[in-house]
């Protein structure tokens, strides 16, 4: 019996961070068209304001409020819904459904969990429940036991005999987990372990076995089949999330997989799932052992990857099968479009994880059971070495593929092979090239030797290429062969002739000898399910692997190509999807054939039902040129997706491609540091004084003019990579030769660095140099965090009205001067009313969904409407005057990162942001500080204030935590300012302080404080300070820590004012509606 509804919520992921990202975006949107497709109303509570789900049309009502027990009770007594979803947000909203429902919320309102119920969910998520369940049925997972202190843990590993696994219950971003091979390993490990919890686990470990995974799904009838099976090309020992993986299985035999199906489905049916559900095995091909390690009762990040991998929609089919339909109701039975059968696939896909670990202090680059990696990329072929090749180019870390990198060299490349990090890939073409067998490798990766010897081919074909001198020489056989084997153009010329330089004039001649024999990619189509015309929907890749070629059916409409963003990283994430798709959705409104290339496989721009044409590839140039050809359309648009596609817009302009939007030219003239600061110098518009990098000693001399501290910067970087504050000569010197290797055609600037100024943003929109629409907003932290990790506030509070007025007159300038159509971003330092630009990005920027989304005014659609000549409504100069505020905060991941330090600058380090509205900045600020995990403390903070000028800064806010009845513990410094003042505080030892009453670290680890405050007191030599021991244990001990003393101000404030019970139950249709 299909069950009824009327009113759905559903809880969304929060902020992205390390381990839940856009794939959650992905799977909610899927959720939330199903129940719209049943008339079902729906309501999302989603902090992040970056999403598409969030958007308009996709929920009913939207709440942008914290995904926290106490708001979702609020919302469910205001909205009495009949149903909730908790498997389409990630941990987060599991989390927090399963405390609801033991709470007795859930019952007391009335609200049915739809899909798998609360109590398999809890199966799966409690590790003793798990074994108990999973015994009864004789399916085996890793020897483990529980235990409390040292002495039963050298008994239970005396018993299962070393290597063993340690993990601690209830770990801290895995916090005392590891493999130890002896007793003296076992006994360090373990002393520290129970330090931080009263219990570990003590397990056999499995270490060099393979890791198998499938998506398993099951109806209410007990239909149940695995849809994608995929396998780690890394072995375990390495978490899932930080390891390649392939799909379908190559390595094992056909009966091997058929065991394994088997059990999952045995394991699926036991628990009860309904819906989808992910499995991990850990698997011994030699002896045909097994261990189920876990099974995630939700959506995964796995089941994004296995719908884009095989046409499934997972997450749509599961929310079908939440409302209690059966898999034979879904698609039509008998079709290739059914849900009631796994899809066939003819290609075999690789997901490469994408680590940014060079952008934290102090971390290991290491990788292993915690996830570090912020993102992940999809790349389809047809051969294991094509995927690998297409899949290494596409992460963007200045790799052309597995081969013909240069500048990367391994010293010790024994020790490269055997521990693990984000480059090891690399470690192996490396040892290929000295002669190393696939035997030898294997014994020091544990890498499967199918693998090895594939990367082993790609290898041997160079010494094929490298046998030519002239790139005009090369037969037609070996270039098919070598793009069979997934080499770009680009390696193929540095093979043959070894250019130097850029090499775009030889990689051009590799591509016109190659177009002069004949040589293209084919185009290939993935087959869709439960899509409403499965015989239009174009889901398609490229490929030298096959002469079939699919010609996707097209009608008379002129096409338009939008590029995307490709993998999340630290700065370019869900914001540039959430442009992406509404510049394609624009695009196909206006009549438009709308086509999208992208490759990131957690994303919504890649579901097949986004636009007329997706193709799953490479942002290449040589890959867009691919499309292009094909495509012919009326224009590319390269605005939206972040750094990615606006880095090929010269490349793009030399072959006349019809670039719309702002030209090439001007684009360059905005990029490049050299020629911007030098445009603005003619125009009279104040900037800080800067100088390029000829020579270190001009650029000592400069220093000399202008003093510490400076500013360096190379050019066409996204997210400040290899920007640095330097405050001495030797920090300068080590930062310079950094910048210089990050961008090598392109020169690096040296500016004065302005201390205590404000930051201000200008997003806005432009048609032939005059500016449409506009938004400005301020930063709560002075210049010198990164913009993309300050807190923003909108529309701007805190500044002069003429400081607004030149800002406008100053933008309005440099989008005269550059002729910009379509969007820009331009930041401005503030300071007494004087105004300097910082830089200026030609491009969608971060920050365009969220003041879209407070202003109500999408400006993404103004911009594609503008750049394809449609007519665009101009905003009414009371648009910019709305009485709601926006606050965006960012979300740290340093929890999943070991020992980093956990400090702002002008450098970006955090994973995603939230927007919260509210009716005045404390609210807003309130709830969006609460979506990121920073609680109202209850009682006691901790303060560590700093220089003097931070002291001044914090004094009011000590005084109003007194006036609140807080107690207030600080560092010796701090104490005696603060009792000068008035301010009564507790004085706590620094950790190196052995003497004093109350250490800092004991209290920590005894989690006495609510709130951590530490203020970093300058930014010399850190690693071993007492400020970082402190930052640190507050993030190991899982205690909100603020660093910025004007956002602890701000954050004091607000919870000294207004209560969290008195923020506003509001969703954002009501605060459009309250000025209306």
């Amino acid at each position: 019996m299909k069950q009824t509804f009327k009113k759905v919520i559903l809880l969304g992921s929060g902020a992205l961070k390390i381990g839940q990202a856009g794939e959650f975006d992905y799977s909610g949107s899927q959720a939330l068209k199903a129940m719209r497709e049943e008339g079902i109303e729906t309501v999302l509570i989603n902090p992040n304001i970056a999403t598409i789900q969030t958007s308009e049309g996709v929920a009913d009502k939207v709440y942008f409020l914290p995904v926290t027990p106490y708001f979702v009770t609020e919302i469910i007594k205001k909205e009495r819904p009949d149903g909730i979803l908790l498997a389409f947000g990630g941990q987060t909203a599991l989390n927090c459904g399963t405390e609801l429902y033991l709470n007795g919320t859930l019952e007391k309102y009335g609200v049915s969990v739809l899909g798998t119920s609360v109590d398999a969910i809890m199966i799966t998520e409690d590790r003793d429940l798990f074994v108990k369940k999973l015994d009864e049925i004789e399916a085996k997972t890793p020897r483990s036991q529980a235990v409390e202190g040292l002495d039963a843990a050298l008994q239970v590993a005396g018993d299962l005999g070393y290597p063993v696994m340690v993990r601690s219950a209830y770990a801290l971003g895995g916090l005392g987990s590891g493999v130890c091979t002896n007793e003296k390993e076992f006994v360090e490990l373990c002393e520290s372990a129970l330090a931080y919890s009263k219990q570990i686990l003590v397990e056999e470990s499995l270490k060099g076995w393979k890791e198998i995974e499938f998506e398993v799904i099951r109806d209410k009838n007990d239909h149940c089949f695995t849809v994608v099976p995929m396998e780690n090309v890394d072995p375990l020992g390495i978490h899932t999330g930080e390891s390649i993986v392939v799909s379908p299985i190559i390595s094992l035999r056909d009966d091997q997989i058929k065991l394994l199906q088997d059990i999952a489905v045995k394991v699926v049916r036991h628990i009860g799932i309904v819906g989808e559900c992910n499995i991990q095995y850990a698997f011994n091909a030699e002896t045909n052992d097994y261990r189920i390690i876990e099974i995630n009762a939700r959506l995964s990040r796995s089941s994004a990857l296995a719908s884009k991998a095989s046409g499934y929609p997972l997450a749509f089919v599961a929310a079908k099968l939440a409302l209690g339909y059966s898999l034979d109701q879904i698609g039509e039975m008998g079709t290739p479009n059914s849900a009631y059968v796994a899809p066939k696939v003819d290609y075999i896909i690789a997901k490469i994880p994408r680590w940014d670990l060079g952008k934290f202090v102090g971390v290991s680059r290491e990788i292993g059971s915690a996830m570090k990696s912020v993102g992940e990329i999809m790349s389809i072929g047809k051969s294991f070495e094509e995927i690998m090749q297409k899949g290494l180019r596409m992460i963007g870390q200045g790799m052309h593929g597995f081969v013909g990198n240069t500048g990367l060299k391994f010293d010790d490349l024994d020790y490269a092979l055997s521990h693990p990090t984000d480059m090891r890939i690399f470690a192996i073409a490396q040892a290929f090239e000295q002669g190393y067998t696939v035997d030898q490798i294997e014994k020091l990766t544990k890498i499967d030797p199918w693998f090895l010897t594939g990367l082993e081919n790609i290898y041997k074909y160079t010494l094929v290429l490298s046998s030519y001198n002239k790139i005009e020489d090369l037969p037609a056989d070996v270039i098919k062969e070598a793009k069979r084997l997934g080499f770009s153009d680009f390696q193929i010329a540095r093979y043959v002739e070894n250019p130097q330089g850029n090499m775009e004039a030889e990689m051009l001649r590799v591509r016109k000898h190659r177009l002069s024999l004949d040589i293209k990619p084919s185009v290939c189509r993935i087959n869709t399910i439960a899509s409403e015309h499965p015989e239009l929907t174009n889901y398609l890749y490229m490929t030298y692997g096959t002469d079939q070629n699919y010609t996707p059916a097209k009608t008379g409409k002129e096409a338009i190509v939008v590029l995307g963003s490709g993998a999340y990283r630290i700065g370019s994430s869900v914001e540039f999807d959430w442009c992406s798709v509404n510049a394609v959705q624009t695009a196909r409104k206006l009549g438009y054939q709308s086509v999208m290339i992208n490759y990131n496989p957690e994303t919504v721009s890649t579901d097949y039902d986004m636009c007329d044409r997706l193709y799953f590839d490479e942002l290449s140039f040589e890959r867009v040129m691919d499309v292009l050809n094909l495509e012919n359309p009326k224009g590319v648009i390269i605005s939206m997706g972040g750094q990615i596609p606006n880095n090929l817009a010269m490349k793009l302009d030399r072959q006349n491609v019809p670039i719309l939007g702002t030209k090439a030219q001007n684009i360059d003239r905005a990029e490049d540091r050299h020629k911007f600061s030098a445009m603005l110098d003619s125009m009279g518009i104040d900037q800080p004084r800067w100088r390029e990098l000829t020579s270190f000693e001009d650029i000592d001399q400069f220093i000399e003019e202008v003093g510490y501290p400076v500013l360096i910067r190379p050019s066409y970087v996204l997210s400040g990579a290899a920007m640095n504050v330097c405050y001495d000569h030797e920090q300068v010197h080590n930062f310079l030769s950094m910048a210089a290797n990050v961008s090598k055609e392109h020169p690096v600037v040296v500016s004065q660095f302005l201390q205590n100024a404000k930051e201000i943003e200008f997003d806005a929109v432009a048609k032939n140099g005059e500016v449409v629409e506009y938004a400005i907003s301020e930063h709560v932290e002075f210049a010198g965090v990164h913009s993309g990790d300050a807190t923003l506030v909108f529309p701007a509070q805190n500044i002069y009205f003429e400081t607004m007025r030149r800002i406008k007159k100053v933008s309005k300038k440099i989008a005269k001067a550059l002729q910009i159509t379509g969007p820009f971003n331009i930041q401005y330092l503030a300071k007494n009313n004087e105004i300097k630009v910082i830089e200026c990005n030609l491009r969608a920027s971060r920050s365009f969904p969220f003041v879209s989304k407070v202003l109500n005014r999408n400006f993404i659609e103004t911009a594609t409407r503008i750049m394809l000549d449609a007519p665009y409504t101009k905003p009414d100069s009371s648009v910019f005057d709305i009485e709601r505020i926006g606050v965006k905060a960012s979300q740290f991941s340093f929890a999943r990162l070991h020992k980093a330090d956990p400090i702002l600058g002008v450098d970006m380090a955090s994973t995603g942001e939230v927007g919260c509205i509210g009716d005045d900045f404390n609210e807003a600020l309130l709830s969006s500080l609460i979506a990121v995990g920073c609680e109202i403390p209850a009682k006691n903070i901790m303060v560590s204030s700093g220089d003097s000028k931070s002291k001044v800064d914090l004094l009011e806010p000590c005084k109003e935590l007194k006036a609140n009845g807080y107690n207030i513990f600080a560092t010796e410094g701090t104490q005696k300012f603060l009792a000068e003042n008035g301010v009564e505080a507790t004085v706590v030892g620094w950790p190196d302080d052995n003497s004093s009453e109350f250490k800092i670290t004991d209290m920590m680890a005894g989690k006495k404080f609510d709130l951590v405050i530490n203020i970093p007191k300058n930014h010399t030599r850190r690693e071993l300070t007492n400020g970082y021991k402190i930052r640190r244990a507050a993030i190991d001990h899982n205690i909100p820590l603020l660093t910025n003393a004007r956002l602890a101000s701000a954050f004091i404030h607000a919870f000294c004012t207004i209560k969290e019970t008195e923020i506003p139950i509001k969703d954002w249709a009501s605060y459009k509606m309250d000025e209306a």
